[in-house]
């Protein structure tokens, strides 16, 4: 490896490093502001889409500029659409809902769990294999959870513990629905367009949710409200989107989603500093097994993609 190159790795590291911090401070700022501003989850989820969506309309409208558009079909706009709603609207919803009930850290550590989930719907729908090293990380990531909860099962799981962790497992699980379903669309729009084209659509969503649901009121909140919804937008949405693509670009998918394994225990320590979440020893045991059994998910796959090549 030459200089430039090793230099190029190191660029790719901390894009990658510093992109999977910033997502995972989203779950403490939505904590954060439940706490002491109070916004309901739809309010919320409206402001921080439409502080976000100009930074994509602006990408969007240099792309088009920049290269030959590639025309979509009917066809396609549908799917580019449920795509969307599925990725962007629905698991952001549930994300946003689940943590009304449960801590920031509790929220991440369910959320990671997508990766097996993905290996699950591929083996249904689009009939992969799971290999033999799959349904044990399979097992040791869910395991971990259930380790995370022994202190819970202990007192007895609390209602409101159960729904957040219910739709927080629909975020993960929509969001894996969204990433086995954008490969086609990803290849035939490009990465950049496709990720701009499902904010938008579903920044659209949300705001018709917003007017059917509430109605009024979106000017309303404090001034601290709108802040942190700007730094959501900019800070743990457009900014690490961009930097996570640019550092997969140089150091490869298989590499960035080890190194973006540092979230769940990015969310626990600035949970701890921000939000004063307590720490237990069987959350953090938790939290090790899950990231043992995605990082096997991880090293498989890209095991078959270089096998593939």
């Amino acid at each position: 490896m030459t200089e430039k190159s090793k230099f190029q790795y190191f660029i790719g590291v901390v894009l990658v490093l510093t992109g999977a911090v910033l997502f995972a401070g989203k779950a403490v700022l939505v904590k954060y502001n439940y706490l002491h501003y109070h916004v309901d989850t739809v309010p919320l989820l409206a402001l921080r889409m439409l502080f976000s969506a100009p930074f994509y309309l602006i990408i969007l409208f240099f792309q088009k500029n920049k290269e030959a558009q590639v025309k979509l079909n009917r066809r396609q706009w549908f799917w580019m659409f449920a795509i969307g709603l599925v990725g962007y609207y629905l698991a952001s919803l549930f994300d946003f809902w689940g943590l009304n009930y449960i801590t920031a850290s509790v929220e991440r550590l369910i959320l990671f769990v997508y990766p097996t989930i993905v290996v699950v719907i591929s083996a249904i729908f689009l009939k992969k294999p799971i290999y033999k090293i799959q349904y044990v990380a399979l097992l040791i990531t869910y395991f971990g959870v259930a380790l995370a909860f022994i202190p819970d099962l202990k007192l007895g799981l609390q209602k409101d513990l159960l729904i957040g962790c219910f739709l927080i497992f629909l975020s993960a699980f929509t969001y894996a629905l969204f990433l086995v379903g954008s490969g086609e669309m990803i290849q035939k729009v490009g990465a950049l367009r496709f990720t701009c084209y499902s904010m938008l659509i579903s920044t659209g969503m949300v705001i018709i949710h917003y007017f059917v649901s509430v109605g009024k009121g979106l000017l309303s909140y404090p001034a601290g409200a709108y802040w942190l919804s700007f730094s959501m937008a900019v800070f743990s949405t457009v900014i690490p989107s961009f930097m996570i693509s640019d550092g997969i670009r140089r150091i490869g998918s298989g590499n960035a989603s080890i190194i973006g394994s540092i979230g769940p225990v990015a969310t626990i320590i600035m949970a701890n500093v921000f939000l004063g979440e307590q720490i237990s020893a069987w959350q953090l045991a938790g939290t090790f097994v899950v990231l043992i059994g995605v990082l096997m998910i991880s090293w498989k796959g890209k095991s078959n993609l270089s096998k593939s090549s």
